[in-house]
């Protein structure tokens, strides 16, 4: 991803909606606070799974087996900025 001018979350909305082909959302529609799952933007397991995936992928992060700290990572937007910018400091 070539988004020199945008924040880390605002990178994430556009990378989420881009990876997981989310038509009918734009990125400007993501919350950086509200859930990503379920409530907020109701992105559900299989979304999770691929997300994880294409996530280790463009920002080289290693998710541990762990899942309920794997779930607060991928709570919102803004806590999984958190977890790429502590995994690449």
């Amino acid at each position: 991803m070539d988004n020199q001018n945008l924040s880390l979350e605002d990178e994430l909305k556009t990378f989420i909606v881009e990876s997981l082909e989310l038509e009918d959302i734009k990125p400007s529609d993501i919350d950086t606070d509200a859930p990503l799952f379920i409530d907020g933007l109701g992105l559900d397991s299989i979304d999770a799974l691929e997300l994880g995936m294409a996530l280790k992928k463009e920002y080289k992060l290693s998710l541990g087996s762990d899942k309920e700290e794997n779930k607060k990572h991928f709570y919102s937007v803004k806590t999984l900025a958190d977890f790429i910018r502590n995994t690449q400091a």
